[in-house]
């Protein structure tokens, strides 16, 4: 039941819930990336704001490249009879480590405004931090207040 009324069930819903997803994803994580990279101070957030719209869009590129191996690959580590949570949860750590791994070095980019390799030289270093933040972000807010509107919006329509 839990698969049916907290996740998309067709294109327009999985569009929706892609949306919630990312939006709330970037606008925390990149920022607290940032600033734990340059100090946290109101001109880092502010700079951070200027690149966003560019990560965001990678973000959803990255999604939709990574949905389907991800998906493929949760499927082979759990089996049809878990639970709903275990199920989201091992979903959220493969799609988090494919999108983090890409992300470590891309969005440095974006954020330099210069390719460099320099965040490939530093990859080791700063992948651990980001896979935690984006990890603890995915998992503890932005995919479950997702799943959130989307059982509300199921309630909704149940009802009528």
């Amino acid at each position: 039941m839990e698969f049916y009324m907290k996740l998309p069930r067709n294109r327009r819903e999985f569009a929706l819930f892609v949306a919630i997803v990312s939006v709330l994803s970037v606008n925390i994580i990149a920022p607290l990336i940032t600033c734990f990279e340059m100090g946290f101070r109101l001109a880092t957030w502010r700079q951070t704001l200027e690149v966003l719209p560019f990560i965001w869009l990678v973000v959803i590129l990255l999604v939709l490249l990574t949905h389907e191996p991800a998906s493929k690959l949760t499927a082979k580590v759990i089996g049809k009879g878990d639970r709903f949570a275990a199920q989201m949860i091992v979903n959220c750590l493969i799609n988090v480590v494919m999108m983090s791994i890409i992300l470590t070095v891309v969005a440095t980019w974006i954020g330099m405004r210069q390719f460099s390799l320099m965040p490939i030289e530093q990859f080791f270093f700063k992948w651990p931090r980001n896979f935690s933040i984006s990890f603890f972000v995915e998992l503890c807010i932005a995919q479950p207040l997702a799943r959130f509107d989307l059982y509300k919006k199921y309630l909704l329509c149940d009802r009528k």
